[in-house]
């Protein structure tokens, strides 16, 4: 079957906490994609310190091969007693999805999961072990392209409780609102976010509880190839727009930098025009090849395109206001929202010439701007759940 994921979370903290006691964990196995949602007792630091606690050993033990018998047992040994309740507690989701369509779900005391297909709530079909003592509700069922899988902490279920709401946002409205977005949104953090901003606006702002959405959607491949730089000698030219160019029509292209468009414009004859909108005055405009999605200026986009990411990775600031910036058509914008909403692997190839008008050529080229930037990007991306490869020239 062949299937990838679009993964995304949105966390709210709880009113007057800095931070976040749910805890969102996204992992990478050779044949599957696994994401861990896991909710510490309480808020604030504590429930902080168990939410990570849990996501972090469940993470490192799923990747092992551990059970889900040992691994429940395992969190139950280790998590610190509360003085207070006389209990050692976090809740957790695990969601695995494996390339062929198998599909695996744990849920302990959480929100159940959210399952739209054809733009439809569909049940899934479950299995209640005891281990331990704790109820666990087990699911094994088949997901194909085009689904959506929510997960949730309680904080949404509780949204509006005593305010505007008498006993929160019930399940069943949390689904059909859900499922309304599916069909309007393109994306799994666009949905993500569409769901938090609605708990923020019943909670009037101010949760009463941390709150946090975790949307994987269910997609085809979408590899991105990005090049920047010219290589180190010049005639490995046309060897690096070579393999920048392979693949198929699925793959999406990036150029970043004039030089490396110049070359991929003497290599594949095909002509390079420069736009004359300067959308944004502190960013180039695009330029156009036939052949290649986007072209754009080097180190000043890329340093404005980790900036959007890191903006991203960090959560909170995923906002409205951020999704108008994503959606503004200067090039570092149009890089960030591909990379975001349209890609699941990122493929880099880096040239190693030096460029004189950016640094010091007396440094190696490890110390440079660009390689830097690459660096910076790849650790970013991985963040964000994506397989990141780099390829240097």
């Amino acid at each position: 079957m062949g299937v990838t994921v679009d993964v995304a979370y949105k966390s709210l903290n709880k009113f007057k906490e800095v931070l976040c006691g749910d805890k969102v964990e996204l992992l990478q196995t050779e044949d599957s994609n696994i994401m861990i949602l896991a909710d510490g007792m309480g808020s604030g630091v504590k429930a902080n310190i168990l939410a990570t606690m849990t996501s972090k050993i469940l993470g490192t033990m799923f990747l092992n091969g551990a059970t889900l018998e040992e691994c429940v047992e395992t969190i139950v040994e280790t998590l610190p007693v509360c003085q207070v309740r006389q209990v050692a507690y976090s809740t957790f989701s695990i969601l695995q999805v494996f390339h062929d369509g198998e599909a695996y779900l744990v849920e302990f005391d959480n929100p159940g999961c959210i399952f739209i297909r054809d733009g439809n709530l569909v049940s899934i079909p479950k299995n209640t072990r005891m281990i331990r003592d704790k109820s666990i509700n087990e699911y094994r069922f088949r997901v194909k392209k085009g689904d959506a899988l929510i997960l949730m902490s309680d904080g949404t279920i509780h949204a509006g409780v005593g305010r505007l709401l008498n006993f929160g946002w019930l399940w069943d409205d949390i689904a059909a609102y859900a499922v309304k977005q599916y069909r309007l949104t393109i994306s799994a953090v666009r949905l993500a976010a569409v769901l938090s901003r609605a708990c923020d606006e019943l909670y009037q702002y101010q949760p009463g509880d941390d709150t946090t959405v975790a949307v994987m959607r269910i997609i085809d491949r979408k590899p991105v190839h990005l090049m920047t730089g010219p290589p180190r000698n010049p005639e490995d030219d046309s060897g690096m727009v070579k393999d920048f160019l392979e693949g198929d029509d699925t793959v999406k292209k990036i150029v970043c930098g004039g030089t490396s468009a110049n070359i991929v414009s003497r290599v594949t004859d095909h002509k390079l025009t420069v736009s004359l909108d300067y959308n944004d005055p502190d960013i180039p405009p695009i330029a156009h090849i036939d052949g290649i999605e986007l072209v754009t200026e080097g180190v000043l986009t890329l340093n404005r395109v980790l900036k959007l990411l890191r903006r991203y990775v960090k959560n909170e600031s995923v906002t409205e206001e951020f999704f108008l910036e994503l959606d503004k058509p200067n090039g570092a914008s149009m890089v960030a929202k591909m990379i975001i909403e349209d890609c699941t692997e990122l493929q880099l190839y880096v040239g190693k010439a030096i460029n004189s008008a950016y640094q010091n050529p007396g440094l190696p080229f490890d110390l440079g701007i660009r390689q830097n930037l690459v660096e910076q990007l790849k650790h970013v991306v991985e963040e964000m759940g994506k397989r990141v490869t780099v390829t240097y020239y």
